[in-house]
């Protein structure tokens, strides 16, 4: 009775298993998977964000197919000023934005845009398995490609052109990457747009981490132009720290033609389902400018949790942490003593602590755990220390 695009494994895994039965058993759990900023302890403006949503002209439904003009305009808005990765790139035009009801339906409606069923799309590799789900609910086939570490993070051309076939459709780039918090160079933005000219291919570029970049200078986009046909994904859920209101867009950009032709056809899928919320809509554009605060209020979580975990790992050998430039996470290198799920169903039976390992990233080799760097600073600072003693006692 049911498609086989939902014919997933529904049994839970080791790792969700110790999960459930370690909240059954009623004992404290230190979550450094925390991701979520509504629940991390930061201080919002309730006032204004409760304001913003009681405009009366939420009473009168208007659909817009590609959203609201104010709304597309505030979020074009937020790309000023935004250095590029094309010369010839000026700033993001309204007319070329659809907003969505989140970056995943964003996704959903870029693959419906570009593939037939049975058709590929590149995906980096470590990154975010959301797309998984996304992908084989519209009948598409993700094709990873590699990124490589060595003194940093990089994109491995070599096996991302291994990769490409006649079906290929897309590259997706995640800027900064979930959870490595490595952001494309210029030269790989470059190397990239030139094959997707060659290939007929178009960019993906899921940029809601764009704003927590560790360097003072506002790290480039791929919004404003690419010599390739592009889409950048972004929305609230980050940028303004507001995962529950449900608005993200859609920026098409490269060469004309092709744009037009996108927008003109995303116009229509958005038009199907009409799914963002005109309070959401209304209220946007204030969510969009008091973005500063709790930005900042992140950024000061992320640069302390990090400090703290940089000067205790000095007093833990063995464990490490990889080169990050951005995002709100932390790739912590540990010895290899078994699988990374087994690992971290290990630290939470002995230490209560909970990590993810390194194989929901799809890391390629064991000895890999993904903390979260927004999590409460007291219970973070339990967390790491317990994780070092855990590594030390296992010397």
């Amino acid at each position: 009775m049911f498609s086989s695009r939902s014919n997933w494994k529904l049994e839970p895994n080791r790792f969700a298993r110790a999960l459930e039965a370690h909240r059954r058993s009623g004992k404290t759990l230190l979550d450094l998977t925390a991701s979520n900023p509504t629940t991390c302890g930061f201080v919002y403006p309730e006032r204004e964000i409760l304001a913003a949503l009681a405009d009366p002209r939420a009473l009168e439904y208007k659909p817009e197919s590609k959203g609201l003009v104010e709304t597309r305009a505030a979020a074009a808005e937020y790309y000023a000023g935004r250095r590029s990765f094309s010369r010839a790139a000026g700033g993001v035009n309204p007319e070329r934005i659809v907003l969505t009801s989140g970056t995943s339906e964003a996704y959903s409606h870029v693959f419906r845009l570009l593939c037939e069923p049975g058709d590929e799309v590149l995906v980096p590799a470590p990154s975010y398995p959301l797309l998984e789900f996304l992908a084989g609910l519209a009948d598409v086939r993700l094709v990873v490609y590699p990124l490589l570490y060595d003194h940093g993070w990089q994109m491995d051309f070599g096996g991302l052109r291994a990769a490409l076939t006649p079906r290929s459709r897309a590259v997706v780039v995640v800027h900064p990457n979930n959870p490595t918090g490595s952001f494309v160079k210029p030269r790989e933005a470059e190397e990239l747009a030139a094959i997707c000219v060659e290939q007929q291919l178009a960019i993906v570029a899921d940029e809601v981490f764009l704003d927590y970049a560790d360097a003072a200078e506002p790290a480039a986009s791929f919004a404003p132009g690419s010599g390739a046909l592009s889409f950048t994904l972004s929305g609230l859920s980050k940028i303004s720290a507001l995962p529950q209101m449900k608005l993200a867009w859609i920026v098409a950009s490269g060469p004309q033609p092709q744009v037009q032709a996108a927008v003109e056809r995303l116009e229509i899928i958005a038009d199907t389902y009409l799914s963002p919320s005109t309070p959401v809509q209304l209220a946007a554009g204030k969510f969009l400018a008091l973005r500063g605060e709790m930005q900042s209020q992140i950024q000061e979580r992320v640069a302390a949790n990090l400090a703290l975990l940089d000067g205790k790992l000095r007093e833990f050998p063995g464990v490490t942490r990889l080169q990050r430039e951005g995002g709100w996470y932390a790739v912590l290198r540990v010895p290899v003593s078994g699988s990374d799920e087994a690992l971290a169903v290990e630290l939470m039976k002995r230490c209560s602590v909970l990590v993810h390992p390194g194989n929901f990233f799809n890391f390629a080799q064991e000895g890999h755990l993904v903390i979260s760097l927004i999590a409460p600073a007291a219970d973070f600072r339990e967390g790491i220390r317990r994780i070092g003693e855990f590594f030390t006692s296992k010397e």
